[in-house]
């Protein structure tokens, strides 16, 4: 599959200027494309950030870049289905699913503190599970984890065998999770959008999976949360490396499934 050159396609989309500029953060994503898809991809990614419910951008920047470096391919997280009637069971769920993941209650309640100290945070926080801190150094930019896609119709077939949505949404957020668990210094992700009418997150981990919960928030509410608990980081540099620099396909075969 991976045989000619491919593109890492990124954007981002904001309000009242750029992001660095203290614009309000509406959008961003990003796609791996061959050059002849590139017009293509990048209008996809344009329409994401145009109709997007946080608001109207005024700032967007797409750009691409040929990528050097060999591109890993990932078999897709196996999926749990976790419903909940409210934000509290949700969280409640949450919380439960990190601590099956090998995390303390003290640390899950001191990395939810993190949340209301971030309350605009567009990546993600690096938490450690020993130490109780976070341990990235860019504050409201967090880590943004890139180099990462699933050919459509790979991603529509899995889909259509385990009789999953197969919303780009769903998609992207499966892909990041996967990527994110592969590493081993990883040892759980906690995630909810900023996105005011999607209400939904997760849980993943390589223990776990990723395990969607319903409701992880109130509907209208603008505030997302992306954390990564991880261990064992003798070095802090190459982790961040990988999350934003190693590229990553998924691919999934229906003889290596297993049952969800």
């Amino acid at each position: 599959m991976i045989e000619e050159n491919f593109f890492s396609v990124r954007m981002r989309a904001s309000k009242n200027g750029a992001h660095e500029h203290g614009g309000k953060h509406i959008s961003g994503g990003e796609q791996i494309s061959t050059y002849h898809n590139l017009k293509n991809t990048v209008n996809v990614l344009l329409e994401k950030a145009l109709t997007h419910s946080r608001g109207n951008p005024d700032f967007m920047q797409i750009q691409f870049e040929l990528i050097h470096e060999p591109i890993t391919t990932l078999k897709p997280l196996h999926i749990g289905i976790n419903e909940a009637e409210s934000v509290e069971e949700g969280q409640s769920i949450a919380r439960s699913l990190l601590e099956k993941a090998g995390i303390s209650r003290e640390i899950i309640e001191k990395a939810y503190q993190q949340i209301s100290e971030y309350p605009n945070l567009r990546g993600a926080i690096l938490f450690d599970i020993r130490s109780g801190v976070r341990i990235d150094d860019r504050n409201e930019k967090g880590i943004r984890v890139s180099r990462m896609d699933w050919l459509t119709t790979n991603f529509e077939k899995w889909a259509d065998y385990y009789s999953m949505t197969q919303s780009q949404r769903f998609k992207e957020a499966l892909v990041l999770a996967t990527k994110v668990s592969a590493h081993p210094a990883t040892i759980a992700e906690l995630c909810w959008s900023d996105d005011p009418e999607y209400v939904t997150g997760y849980v993943a981990s390589k223990k776990l999976g990723y395990q969607r919960i319903t409701k992880l928030k109130e509907y209208g509410d603008e505030r997302g949360c992306r954390i990564f608990f991880v261990d064992g980081l003798s070095d802090l540099h190459s982790y961040i490396d990988y999350l934003e620099k190693q590229p990553i396909f998924i691919e999934w075969e229906e003889e290596n499934c297993h049952t969800i």
